[in-house]
């Protein structure tokens, strides 16, 4: 499904959400050391009065010093900002100018290894070309970047934005190894939300390589969205936290959409427990097979078998790992897809 660029800044009714891990990796892939995890961030408490106020008027909203900002293109729009209780700021491009740069990039630039997204504090669309994007395919993009009038900003990143498959509690299939992100239940009937491109590989899953089945797929979305559905054939040990891979859990309470500006932790098999900040949403993924939409950039690390596992801040769970361009040092660029998306796709709860 695709998103306007209006950001989304409401948070879900509290949900009762559960991990297993992250990612997706050939199943003989050697997990690497962990990052440390940052302090678990508070839960932003989040007004809708915002964005029913604001609508297309404004051009996404962000965190900044612990407060929702609100880009506005009116003084009238600024003080239904204020009223709903953001702080307004008031910049050049609305919601309609950016949602046509959007619309450009995608009708003129759909080269492997891009992605753009909003980016509300730059008032922008920003592009990132990664490093399988050769010179005829830049100068594409760039003319495409020239003729919307500052509306774009295109910045080059290493490595290739990549599908990671593997898990912060790995499960196993088709001779992969996948994380599970959040258990979730549909009346007395258990499953875990991973990534598509996980599911779209095997039907039976396990919590061992070649080991006894543990979960069958019900539901996989790759391209175009990256969300997949296992059903559990025992609930004996279907935990409610996300893996901190040091013998303890973070409980997750709630679920939400991802607000640029603030601070995730991301859980995986390979890399364990990274943090960072989201920088972008409605993202545009341009992987090799095939886009995805609708997606969040933030600055947390991840690599191979980190598909298809948490991210979350506090309790607060935010999105399902589907790839990234790599790592350096502690800077990385870690694509989720936002869970409150999947779990309406399936009817599915947190528990």
């Amino acid at each position: 499904m695709r998103r306007t660029t209006r950001a989304r800044i409401a948070l879900s009714a509290a949900l009762v959400l559960a991990t297993l891990g992250l990612g997706a990796t050939p199943a003989t892939g050697t997990p690497s050391a962990a990052t440390p995890a940052a302090s678990t961030p508070t839960p932003y408490a989040l007004d809708t009065a915002v964005e029913r106020q604001l609508g297309a008027e404004s051009a996404g909203t962000y965190l900044e010093d612990g407060r929702l900002i609100a880009t506005v293109t009116t003084r009238a729009a600024a003080e239904r900002a204020r009223a709903a209780g953001a702080v307004p700021r008031i910049v050049t491009r609305g919601s309609a100018e950016l949602s046509a740069a959007m619309a450009a990039l995608e009708r003129r630039t759909k080269i492997p290894g891009t992605s753009w997204g909003l980016d509300p504090r730059a008032n922008l669309i920003a592009v990132e070309a990664d490093s399988s994007v050769g010179a005829r395919d830049m100068a594409r993009l760039r003319r495409v970047a020239a003729s919307l009038d500052g509306a774009v900003r295109i910045s080059r990143v290493p490595g290739t934005f990549t599908r990671e498959v593997a898990g912060g509690e790995a499960v196993y299939g088709g001779g992969f190894r996948c994380s599970a992100a959040f258990n979730v239940q549909k009346g007395t009937t258990r499953y875990f939300l991973t990534a598509g491109h996980c599911t779209n590989s095997a039907s039976s899953w396990s919590a061992a390589s070649g080991g006894a089945q543990i979960g069958v797929r019900e539901g996989t979305s790759f391209p175009t969205n990256d969300y997949g559905l296992v059903r559990y054939t025992s609930t004996a040990n279907t935990p409610g936290g996300v893996s901190l891979h040091n013998g303890s859990q973070q409980d997750i309470s709630s679920a939400a959409d991802a607000v640029v500006g603030q601070a995730i932790r991301k859980s995986g098999s390979t890399t364990k427990v990274t943090s960072g900040t989201v920088t972008a949403v409605n993202v545009t993924v341009n992987y090799s097979d095939g886009p995805v939409y609708g997606m969040v950039r933030t600055t947390a690390c991840s690599a191979g078998g980190d598909s298809g596992g948490a991210h979350f801040a506090g309790s607060v769970a935010l999105g399902i790992h589907s790839g990234s361009s790599g790592c350096t040092g502690t800077s990385g660029s870690a694509i989720h897809q936002p869970v409150r998306e999947a779990l309406s796709a399936y009817g599915v709860s947190v528990y």
